[in-house]
């Protein structure tokens, strides 16, 4: 196994269409760094901050972004394929159009987040803080959203089938237009107090 970097600073670093395979990095800090187009397979950040870092159209495959802070950053065209983000936080970041599949991105944080349009399948988001987010258009297929906090989402016209809405409180949320399947709209009516006869 290659050796890990740790606690070092990357600054102003063209990493541009690089390849990060079986890369290990801990409490690293990198700022304005271009990771655009750039590939990582079994890539490990644990504990690292990004600051300014442009993700535009890079793919990540089985990789593990865990407890990371992700500040300011543009993740325009950013795919996540297998990838575990447990615990990492994003804030201020530009995450349209984020393509999810597969994967462990539970306690992730992403309050406020705009991810219209976004495509999430097959991942783990339990208990993830999506307070406020903008889900208007996305697609959430089969994801857990169990214990998530979903207060004031605005899921909008969004694609809600196969996921676990269990958390979810439909008078707590902007609604018109979403679609959920009959198993869906059990659990929901269950909710809301309603029995099913």
């Amino acid at each position: 196994m290659p050796q890990a970097a740790e606690d070092e600073t990357f600054r102003h670093t063209d990493w541009y269409a690089e390849e990060l395979v079986d890369r290990h990095f801990v409490r690293c800090v990198f700022s304005d760094v271009d990771l655009t187009e750039a590939v990582s397979r079994g890539a490990s950040f644990t504990e690292c901050s990004f600051g300014g870092v442009s993700f535009n159209s890079s793919r990540h495959t089985d990789s593990a972004f865990v407890r990371c802070v992700f500040r300011r950053c543009n993740l325009f065209e950013a795919e996540f394929t297998g990838c575990k983000l447990v615990g990492s936080t994003f804030d201020q970041c530009e995450l349209r159009p984020l393509r999810v599949s597969g994967g462990d991105w539970s306690f992730v944080a992403l309050p406020g987040a705009d991810l219209r349009g976004a495509q999430l399948s097959d991942v783990r988001m339990r208990e993830a803080d999506l307070t406020g987010a903008n889900l208007t258009g996305a697609t959430l297929a089969r994801v857990d959203l169990s214990a998530a906090q979903l207060h004031a989402v605005r899921f909008t016209g969004a694609d809600l089938r196969g996921s676990d809405l269990t958390a979810l409180d439909p008078t707590a949320v902007e609604r018109a237009g979403a679609v959920i399947d009959p198993e869906q709209a059990m659990v929901l009516a269950q909710s809301l107090g309603f029995e099913i006869r």
